[in-house]
């Protein structure tokens, strides 16, 4: 996976690049497509819940092409998006 980290538009500090990339490699990470009726595949937003190796839960938005992959947004999971997570990773066990 590549990632574009250039004018990312939210702060770096609370969660570094390498956690968020984690987040995306977890083989239990879910990525969704929000439900719109947007034409434009090449605008389409998704959703991604995963955790780093050091099992911190992640919430991103982003944008791919197939080979670039573009956050828009990252944080912590809320308690609900961890419960869907581990209820998600324990149906795929």
């Amino acid at each position: 996976m590549e990632f574009d980290w250039i004018d990312v538009p939210f702060d770096l500090t609370t969660l570094p690049p390498k956690d968020i990339e984690e987040s995306f490699e977890d083989p239990f990470a879910l990525k969704l497509l929000p439900d719109g009726e947007s034409e434009d595949v090449r605008a389409a937003r998704y959703f991604s819940l995963g955790k780093s190796l050091s099992g911190r839960g992640i919430f991103s938005v982003f944008w791919t092409d197939g080979k670039r992959y573009r956050v828009i947004l990252s944080r912590p999971m809320s308690p609900e998006e961890e419960h869907f997570y581990e209820r998600k990773k324990s149906e795929d066990l």
